[in-house]
Parts: C-alpha cells; sequence; structure tokens
C-alpha cells in the first residue's frame, strides 16, 4: 500500500522568536535551522525579511540546507501593485526558493483591521501571489484567522483559498491564529475545504496552542486530509505557543493510522536524535527542559510505583506505548519511599550493578531511602544521588578526594561607581591521595554580574581536582531547585542540581541541610561524583 507524502514546515525561527523572552541571535539561528534540516524537516522558515535586522542578516548568511528555505512576508497593500510594494519587494529581496504571505481570509479583519473592501483583499492576495510564482518562486498563502473566518462567511473565506491557488499558490494554510478552535470543528472544516474543492494535496495546517490543543487540532486536519503541517521545536510561539514537532513528529511516524498511510521527511534513524535537538533549544534558551514532555522528557519514561516498576521489569509495553530509545530518550526506575525491591533491582541494573533478588543488602538500602526521604531528600528526582547512596551501601563507592574544608563570604560594598553590589568568594580545599589543594572563587561572571554563593562554590570545587581535572572540564549545572521542607525549628532546605555534560548526559543530585549552601555543596558533591563513577575514572593512589 503506497503512503502519501505529508510535509512538516517549521516556523521556529519566525513565530517561535515571537516567544515573550526570546530573541535569537543569527549564529543562533544558523544553528537551529542545521539541526532542523538534519532531522528531516521539509520547509524551514527563517524569518520576515526587512522586519528586524536578524531576519534580514540570516538570510544573507543563510546555511545550505536540503530543507525548502522560506522567506515571510505578507500580501501586498491596497492602492498600490505587486511590483511597487517595497515591503513585498523586501521580502522576496533574499532570494529563497519559497515565500509565504500572510492574507486575511475573515471579513471582520478585512473590513476593520485593513480598513479595506473584501474585493480589494481578494486582489491584494491573487496579486501577490501571481508576483512571486512570476519570480519562479514556491509560494504559499497563510490564510490568517481562517477558522474564525469560515464559521462568519465560509463563502468569502473559500474564495481567498480559490483565488491564491488560481494565482499559482502551491500551498493554502489554515491557520488558526487565535488558536480558539477545537480538534473536533478542526478536522470538519478542513474535510468541508477539501469537499469544496481545494486539494488536500495543496492544504497546510497552522495551529496556536490557547486551549492546549495545538497538536490535536493538527492531527485532526491531517486526518481530514491535509498535506502539509506546521509548527515549532518545543512548541515555542506567541502567547500559548504553536504545535508542537517534537510531539507531532513522533505521532506521525510511529503511531496509526498516520504511519499506516503517510510518509514524512524525517526518518527512525533521525528521530533517535529527537531529544537531542529538542534540548539543544533549550540550552540556546537558557531554559529548563519540560520533565513531562511526551516522548522527550526526563520524566516520560518514568516509572515510580513498585507494581508498574514490576510490571516493566517483565514487558516494558505494560507501562510505555513506544521504546524510548527511538526518540533518544531512556526508561527512568525512580526511587521514593514508595519503592519496593522490584523498582530497586531495576534502577541498580540500568546503572550496570547486579544484586542477587535475596541479597540482604537490598532491604537496607530501601530502609536507608526511606529514612532519608523522611529527613528531607527526594530521590524520585535525584537518580545520580540514589545511585552513590545505593554503591555505598554495596561497598562500590570510590572514594576520588576528600573535602578537608570550605568556606564562603557574601560581602556588600560600594564598587567604583559607587553603586551598591554583592559579591561571594568561596575556598574549597581538597584531599587527593596524600596531596591537599586549595581552590578559590568569585562569583562574579565575565559580564560583571554576581552569580552568588553557590555558584562562587561551584567553581572553585570544580577549579582544581588534580588527576580528574579533565573528566570535570566538560561539567556545567543547568538548574538548582530549592524548597524548604517541614517548618518552624524543624525547618531544613532541600537543594536538587540538574548537571549536564559536553556528551549530553544529564543528571540530578539533592542535598539537604537548615543551611543552603550546605545542601548546595552536598549535591555538587554528589554530581562531581556521579560524572567520575560514570565515566569510568580510577581513584588516585
Amino acid at each position: 500500500m503506497s503512503r502519501e507524502r505529508l510535509y512538516l514546515f517549521d516556523t521556529t525561527l519566525r513565530d517561535g522568536q515571537q516567544t515573550q523572552g526570546v530573541q535569537f541571535s543569527t549564529a543562533e539561528k544558523r544553528q537551529i535551522a542545521l539541526a532542523l534540516d538534519a532531522l528531516g524537516i521539509d520547509y524551514i522558515e527563517g524569518g520576515w525579511p526587512g522586519a528586524n535586522p536578524t531576519d534580514s542578516e540570516f538570510f544573507v548568511q543563510a546555511p545550505q540546507t536540503r530543507a525548502t528555505l522560506t522567506a515571510f512576508g505578507m500580501t501586498k497593500r491596497a492602492g498600490r501593485s505587486a511590483e511597487n510594494d517595497d515591503v513585498l519587494a523586501a521580502v522576496l529581496d533574499p532570494g529563497t526558493p519559497a515565500v509565504c504571505l500572510v492574507g486575511k481570509t475573515h471579513e471582520f479583519h478585512v473590513t476593520t483591521a485593513l480598513g479595506i473592501t473584501l474585493d480589494e483583499n481578494l486582489e491584494n492576495i491573487r496579486a501577490s501571489i501571481a508576483h512571486v510564482v512570476a519570480r519562479g518562486r514556491e509560494a504559499m498563502l497563510d490564510a490568517e484567522h481562517f477558522f474564525d473566518g469560515y464559521r462568519a462567511n465560509p463563502d468569502y473565506a473559500l474564495r481567498c483559498l480559490q483565488a491564491a491557488l488560481a494565482a499559482g499558490a502551491r500551498w493554502v494554510v489554515l491557520c488558526d491564529t487565535n488558536g480558539g478552535t477545537l480538534p473536533s470543528e478542526v478536522g470538519r472544516i478542513t474535510a468541508e475545504v477539501i469537499a469544496a474543492g481545494i486539494p488536500g494535496a495543496r492544504l497546510g495546517i497552522h495551529c496556536h496552542d490557547d486551549t492546549g490543543n495545538a497538536v490535536a487540532n493538527s492531527l485532526a486536519a491531517v486526518q481530514a486530509g491535509a498535506r502539509q503541517v506546521q509548527g515549532t521545536l518545543n512548541g515555542l510561539g506567541e502567547r500559548c505557543g504553536n504545535a508542537n514537532l517534537v510531539t507531532l513528529i513522533p505521532t506521525l511516524l510511529l503511531k496509526p493510522p498516520f504511519a499506516d498511510t503517510l510518509e514524512i521527511g524525517v526518518t527512525r534513524e533521525a528521530l533517535q536524535g529527537l531529544l537531542k535537538t529538542s534540548r539543544m533549544l533549550d540550552d540556546i534558551l537558557n531554559r529548563v527542559p519540560q520533565r513531562a514532555a511526551p516522548y522527550i522528557g526526563a520524566s516520560a519514561f518514568a516509572h515510580k510505583a513498585g507494581l508498574h516498576a514490576s510490571a516493566i521489569l517483565k514487558d516494558p509495553s505494560t507501562y510505555e506505548h513506544i521504546d524510548p530509545a527511538l526518540v533518544g530518550n531512556e526508561r527512568i526506575i525512580p526511587m521514593s519511599n514508595q519503592a519496593g525491591q522490584s523498582n530497586l533491582r531495576a534502577r541498580l541494573a540500568a546503572a550496570g550493578i547486579a544484586v542477587a533478588p535475596n541479597d540482604a543488602r537490598l532491604a537496607l538500602i530501601l530502609d536507608t531511602i526511606k529514612q532519608r526521604e523522611d529527613e528531607g531528600y527526594a530521590y524520585d528526582g535525584a537518580q545520580a544521588s540514589f545511585e552513590l547512596l545505593a554503591r555505598r551501601e554495596l561497598g562500590l563507592c570510590p572514594e576520588f578526594f576528600e573535602v578537608k574544608r570550605y568556606r564562603v563570604t557574601v560581602e556588600r560594598r560600594k564598587n567604583k561607581y559607587n553603586r551598591m553590589i554583592s559579591l561571594s568568594e568561596a575556598v574549597v580545599v581538597v584531599k587527593i591521595g596524600s596531596e591537599k589543594m586549595l581552590s578559590v572563587s568569585e562569583s562574579m561572571d565575565e559580564e560583571g554580574t554576581d552569580r552568588g554563593p553557590v555558584n562562587a562554590l561551584s567553581k572553585a570545587l570544580a577549579k582544581d581536582l588534580g588527576p580528574y581535572q579533565a573528566c570535570i572540564d566538560d561539567l556545567k549545572l543547568v538548574d538548582f531547585k530549592v524548597r524548604i521542607t517541614q517548618g518552624g525549628t524543624e525547618a531544613v532546605t532541600r537543594v536538587i542540581i540538574d548537571s549536564e555534560d559536553g556528551q549530553g548526559r544529564r543528571w540530578s543530585t539533592v542535598g539537604v541541610s537548615p543551611n543552603i549552601v550546605d545542601a548546595s555543596f552536598e549535591a555538587l558533591l554528589d554530581a562531581i561524583q556521579w560524572k567520575l563513577i560514570r565515566d569510568q575514572v580510577e581513584p588516585a593512589a
């Protein structure tokens, strides 16, 4: 049975940049474009030439891609020809193989927002698309507010699509611009559009996530016959975001009926890099990845309940809808005070530690976990610290170094500009073999900003670990979470730190103390210890 081609159109570099707090540099846009191309995306929308310096510069420096690079703009303005519209000319100037123009399809927006007649708007669409086609480019119309416009006046909304197709548009894209349409209605209207004579093979879908249904709406349109689907990496976009391609892609590639009837440009081999691509964008934005994100989240294949973990050991399909390795993820059996021995043995096995089912030390480890969680520790979110705890109980945790002492000072003073600043300084003394090493670091970064006492402590601890330095040079902190447990005079601070290395591995460690700095230091020590063990470093003599 032959499968129909479904085209993936990414708008991260344009729609994604409209996210509050997001501003890509030209170099970052190039990096994202190359990652999208490697993944197998068909169209990459680079931005709006002439709208801002970064977008214009990107098209000058755009990388060579297999994907079709697309410039975005709007249809010509009323009262002038397409040939004499400077805004439209700027969109065509970069010479991209494809051009996507946004045009109004909702009569309310035509008469109120644009202040022109319905016929003038139709002419703007027709003339603009024809102008793009005449210059040898692949043209497409982003039918803005289409679903709202179709509900208000279906005849006019359809005439807008027909005008674009008659002028030579390769695609007309139905946009749920306000993000308020629900899946059943998206599916119904898409089917009605096709029944009215708009070919599904030239029809796209562009959904926003204002009701949390952007992915579901996109799938509904695809099931109804649309053959281009637009979205962004990690669901970036204005307001609540756009349809998340990181969720859509594995669904389309792995799940029936889509996988049975449709073919996309992403291969199963490329799909294994999906998590890495998603994390790359989070790193660029300095954001913490969403743990509960479908497919690629750190918790997407985490099985905490003892009953679940026991079943997973027998057959992973009992509680997993796909093999996590298909998207570059991995299974996690978290440890907590709800854990049973099946959880514990599965987690130890995942760490490469084999323990017999009747080993008395298993009960000891469980007792230790429950006691420490009663003290404020949380191991279900700190797998690396759990592994170190288990290794210590099993006698499998090498001692790489000993911290003899540390000190952190915080000073608040005026700088040379007579401004009040704070500055932290940390001193750490470690013993490696028979040698003591003292390291000092402060919290000021390259831009002159104080990063706080924990930052100073982290830098001092990792500044000079002698024979282990090469192993930890690529270690960095990516998240730092603090929670006060219990209350009153019994209150203690729990710190969870997420770390990452140059291989893209991430791990979490936990520390608990009445003192936030001390709790942080405990978590930092565990992070380094886990890295040394995982890299199979031999302890110094």
